[in-house]
């Protein structure tokens, strides 16, 4: 219709007229070019390794003993004498209670302890008068057995008083919060001031020597990483070292805020540069007797009861039956129909046929040669720079 809005005739023209033009008009034009069908995929080239699990996990470098350390009793931290970092050895105190009312108890369990001696001394002198009179005969056996009963329960009486004695010499001697290691310590959880109940954690301290490195498996990783052999452990700080490590423990439930698997790998003393916080990296690996092909489970097709790949072979797929060897991880693999070299469609598979063009995605495009400077001078007007 555009070549009849320029079309200028003297008079009018009949519809039929009009209708005829406009075909001949549309019979000139050129049919539309019909495109060949090309579908992304992503791809992958096929290699042969004998490498079976390579995987790294960043951790903290912990000590394998900590202890958290409170009071034996309840009471008002008086005394404060490490803060964080310090080295303490065992047997040193560490903070301190106000002690005066175990003292006080202290002092009323020794007061009783002395009233049941006093008592205890009196029924045994009675009893030995007794003793003497029933010699002589002036007493009954039955007299005389009252008071060996009153000199028994006596001495009941001072060593349960000896007993309250010196558990409460011991609850005194709790007011010091003395460490049972060597080591160092790593967090002060009270301060001077604070009244704590007895076994409120107050002090952490690190055992000096075995330390170990602390990591989180993905749930996907934890059955296939448990009995690797092969376990090198690398400080962040020093890369270029690398020491055989040992799984020492995984936990059997997971972290509730990670959802990882924590597991302790235990490293030798010959680590000294190890400190404790430091990050580090352990590194599984582990070889199979022969070099595998594997493959993700998405580059798969099933069709028929028959498990096949795509190749790639001059921009177009063909469909390549194969032979599953085993699982390995999130991977599967062949045994046969593939080699290596070979490029296999690991996306969109269940879209393609026999012959399909297709475009591997995240193929690199040739670089353009980089304009001059000053080049977008010296085009002329009505030019774009491409």
């Amino acid at each position: 219709m555009s070549a009849l809005k320029y079309l200028r005739l003297p008079h009018p023209i009949p519809i039929a007229s009009l209708m005829v033009l406009s075909v001949a008009l549309s019979a000139c034009s050129k049919p539309a070019e019909k495109t060949e069908d090309i579908r992304p995929v992503r791809a992958m080239v096929l290699a042969s390794s004998d490498i079976d699990v390579n995987a790294e996990f960043s951790g903290e470098v912990r000590a394998r003993v900590e202890s958290r350390l409170g009071f034996r009793v309840g009471g008002k931290i008086v005394t404060r004498k490490v803060d964080v970092g310090a080295l303490v050895k065992h047997g040193q105190v560490l903070m301190e209670l106000d002690p005066q009312d175990l003292q006080l108890a202290q002092a009323q369990a020794l007061a009783g302890l002395r009233a049941a001696e006093t008592s205890r001394d009196l029924a045994s002198a009675e009893l030995k008068r007794y003793q003497e009179l029933r010699a002589k005969n002036f007493v009954s056996q039955a007299v005389l057995d009252a008071k060996d009963s009153a000199f028994k329960a006596a001495q009941a009486s001072v060593d349960s008083a000896n007993a309250a004695y010196r558990g409460q010499t011991n609850q005194a001697g709790y007011a010091n919060l003395v460490s049972d290691i060597d080591g160092v310590v790593t967090a002060v959880d009270a301060e001077v001031g604070q009244v704590v109940a007895p076994g409120t954690p107050v002090v952490r301290v690190a055992k000096a020597g075995e330390k170990e490195i602390v990591i989180g498996l993905p749930e996907d990783k934890v059955e296939t990483l448990r009995h690797v052999p092969d376990v090198q452990v690398r400080l962040w700080a020093d890369p270029s070292k690398s020491v055989a490590g040992t799984i020492r423990e995984i936990s059997p439930v997971a972290d509730p805020s990670t959802r990882t698997y924590t597991v302790k790998v235990k490293i030798p003393d010959s680590l000294t540069e190890a400190k404790l916080g430091m990050t580090a990296v352990v590194q599984f690996a582990s070889k199979t007797p022969v070099p595998q092909i594997k493959v993700p489970l998405t580059a798969l097709f099933y069709e028929k009861s028959a498990t096949s790949v795509w190749v790639v072979e001059n921009g177009a797929v063909k469909l390549v039956p194969v032979a599953i060897g085993g699982v390995a991880g999130n991977e599967l693999v062949l045994t046969k129909g593939v080699a290596p070299g070979q490029t296999v469609v690991t996306a969109g598979v269940n879209l393609l046929k026999p012959g399909q063009k297709v475009k591997i995605l995240g193929d690199d495009l040739p670089a353009k040669p980089a304009r001059p400077v000053g080049a977008s001078a010296a085009l002329g007007n009505g030019e774009a720079a491409i």
